[in-house]
């Protein structure tokens, strides 16, 4: 009988302890994040590769480059001879324009080769935090240009930016300018004319005060509703409704329809989370979706597609659309933002700055 009790009391030890084991991984298997199926992660990277080829963006669609004067691109801006290939015309680097810069003419005694342009270029093209820029006019063309190998010049420009998101231009960086174009001028036989400090000073303050007054970057945040996500299946996700990834762990970006423009939509999580040993390991609670306003054309319906991407995303991720203070972002609010940012366009355009435009893009980097 005593036997027969113990081994009912082993059993049911047994049985307890089972259960104990099968709650325990139960609950684990529960809270893992969700992950990123197999299956899917190769349909999607199979629909993903068309995009990229379409957008013909190279290095520009995945990361944003700031617009400047340099012809030089990024070392990953043609990932390889394939996609050059593939690639639609470039869009023309933005001039000078007295509208954002300051420009100083550069008179010369007798026409320039292009590579003496570019030997007598400074080593920098920034004087202070604002694009120094040089062109040339083209014997050939009789048009402003970078100067390039193999081409002629009957006279040169120099100019600064007037602003950008670091400020307005300021008197050292001025003189920081006067310095770099005389130097140019001095190696090709040049006389530059300066314009007045003080009066371009001063137009660079108004421009800046009309610059933060109507720059917008916008974002969204996406919070899971239970269980987290996984970095994969957050990729998953956005990629199924057009977002590639970026060139920085735990971002990717929706390219622009055009080549050359910045992309139209960025989407971040945890860059530590991204570079983990194990990334389907770590858990992702919250992303977030941003739109820089003033650097995306108005034609691309920028912040239509935000919308659209945070609810398809939330839907298809079990996640809510939260403001900076964690309350939920509704239909209306959205609707309002909309409004305000029609009127920030057409003032954008009034000012011939208009969204995605090269000045406007220059002006807001």
């Amino acid at each position: 009988m005593s036997s027969t009790f113990q081994i009912s009391l082993a059993v049911a030890g047994g049985l307890v302890l089972a259960g104990v084991v099968a709650h325990s991984a139960w609950s684990a298997r529960k809270n893992q994040p969700k992950r990123a199926t197999p299956e899917t992660m190769a349909e999607t990277d199979t629909e993903k590769a068309p995009l990229v080829a379409q957008t013909g963006e190279g290095g520009e669609a995945y990361q944003r480059q700031e617009p400047s004067f340099d012809a030089d691109t990024g070392p990953d801006s043609e990932p390889s001879l394939a996609a050059l290939t593939r690639l639609t015309t470039p869009e023309k680097k933005p001039g000078l324009d007295a509208l954002i810069d300051v420009i100083a003419p550069v008179m010369v005694e007798s026409v320039v080769s292009g590579e003496a342009a570019l030997a007598a270029m400074p080593a920098t093209r920034r004087a202070g935090s604002k694009p120094f820029g040089v062109e040339g006019l083209s014997v050939a063309s009789g048009e402003w240009e970078l100067p390039s190998p193999g081409q002629r010049y009957s006279a040169f420009q120099c100019g600064v930016q007037l602003a950008n998101r670091t400020g307005a231009l300021n008197q050292i960086e001025y003189s920081e300018f006067v310095m770099k174009a005389q130097a140019f001028a001095d190696a090709v036989s040049g006389e530059p004319e300066f314009p007045e400090m003080q009066d371009e000073v001063a137009r660079a303050r108004e421009l800046d005060n009309f610059a933060s007054g109507h720059d917008a970057q916008l974002s969204f945040t996406l919070r899971a509703l239970h269980t987290a996500w996984s970095p994969g299946y957050v990729q998953q996700s956005a990629a199924r409704i057009g977002f590639v990834a970026g060139s920085i762990p735990g971002r990717m970006v929706l390219p622009a329809s055009q080549s050359g423009h910045a992309p139209i939509l960025g989407l971040a999580f945890d860059t530590q989370a991204a570079m983990a040993d194990d990334p389907e390991q770590t858990a992702l609670r919250e992303i977030t979706l941003s739109l820089d306003v003033p650097q995306v054309l108005r034609a691309e319906q920028p912040f239509a597609r935000m919308c659209e991407a945070a609810i398809a995303l939330a839907k298809s991720m079990d996640g809510v659309i939260i403001d900076d203070n964690g309350n939920p972002i509704r239909p209306e609010a959205m609707e309002g933002i909309h409004a305000d940012l029609e009127q920030l366009y057409d003032t954008l355009d009034e000012r011939d700055l208009s969204a995605g435009s090269a000045l406007g893009r220059r002006l807001f980097s």
